[in-house]
């Protein structure tokens, strides 16, 4: 079926229904987006951690790093 069947044929349905079946769409492009969102984090965490092990960051202490962040925003 085309894009145009499906939406053709959705708009037979009944509110609820469509509804419904909106709700599910969106549903499902959230989880694409949410899943390429982690995907990003999972990148860019092995990338810094590279770059640590390689010695080309310092780690620091949870709390100084959170004090330093908050005084940048603040």
């Amino acid at each position: 079926m085309t894009e145009r069947q499906i939406a053709a044929q959705a708009l037979r349905l009944s509110v609820k229904q469509r509804a419904r079946l909106a709700r599910d769409l969106l549903d499902s492009l959230e989880e694409a987006r949410d899943a390429g969102v982690q995907e990003a984090w999972l990148d860019e965490a092995e990338r810094r951690y590279e770059a640590y092990r390689q010695g080309k960051v310092k780690a620091r202490p949870a709390g100084e790093a959170i004090r330093r962040a908050r005084s940048r925003i603040a």
